[in-house]
């Protein structure tokens, strides 16, 4: 359940030329090969053309606004295909962060019940919720990208509740996965429990120890916007991302610094 009042859904999309003109000034983006710019507009097209975009709170969704949006969207599954994104529909804007009603479990099956404030969800039955200022930050190469974080929610719940564990491609491996990941996980926990507040001040934001699920998408952030760390950190799970995204990022964006 999300709450606010729905606007009028976006118009015509951007055109080719848009997505590429566009494009081209995002700095997330930078480090594309010309083919690839073309390949990434092209799939954020078909985003724009395909899915429903809503503003939600009174807000107008503009085509620059989609743009922005499908082009990083389109980034993680840019060797995937548009059949990665199948499945769901509805992409909602919001002017701001935006209230959810939340509902978890504590051990001993205490259910709880509370409004969280988000800036960006994905659901698992449905739309993918966005707040439009975020994105807009998104677009740099700061480590920190809402779309990203969402859309690597939506491919982990390609098999069901996100989890950590998306399906995987045809040759790798589910026990190296797991394996790799659990490492990683646990050792990011025990590295914010030596080090507390000063973790802050490093590459990977301290919001992916908050589960394996938010530990994918964090570090899928991170694979996208600021390899380095991810790479020297955790060699074994920038081996994996660069597997399950058919990506090498690090070899891409090397040449920019």
């Amino acid at each position: 359940m999300f709450f606010g009042f729905f606007g009028r859904r976006s118009a015509a999309g951007p055109s080719r030329a848009q997505l590429l003109e566009q494009a081209a000034r995002m700095p997330l983006l930078a480090g594309l090969s010309a083919d690839e710019s073309v390949r990434l507009a092209a799939l954020a097209g078909v985003f724009a053309r395909k899915k429903v975009f809503s503003g939600a709170a009174g807000l107008t969704v503009t085509p620059a606004m989609v743009a922005s949006v499908t082009l990083q969207m389109a980034l993680p599954v840019m060797n995937l295909g548009k059949e990665a994104l199948d499945g769901w529909q509805e992409i909602v804007l919001y002017p701001s962060a935006f209230v959810v009603r939340d509902h978890w479990m504590e051990p001993g099956g205490v259910v709880h019940e509370g409004d969280s404030v988000l800036i960006g969800q994905a659901r698992l039955d449905g739309p993918v919720i966005l707040s439009w200022p975020d994105v807009k930050r998104s677009s740099g190469r700061d480590g920190w990208n809402v779309v990203i974080h969402e859309i690597a929610h939506k491919l982990d719940m390609l098999n069901g509740d996100a989890n950590g564990f998306p399906p995987l491609h045809k040759g790798m491996s589910r026990e190296q996965w797991s394996h790799d990941w659990a490492a990683a996980y646990a050792d990011f926990q025990q590295q914010l429990e030596r080090e507390g507040e000063m973790a802050e001040e490093g590459w990977l934001d301290p919001y992916a120890a908050e589960s394996p699920a938010e530990f994918f998408a964090v570090l899928s952030e991170a694979f996208f916007e600021c390899p380095q760390g991810l790479a020297e950190d955790y060699p074994a799970v920038y081996r994996q991302l660069v597997a399950f995204y058919r990506q090498d990022t690090l070899a891409r964006l090397s040449g920019l610094e």
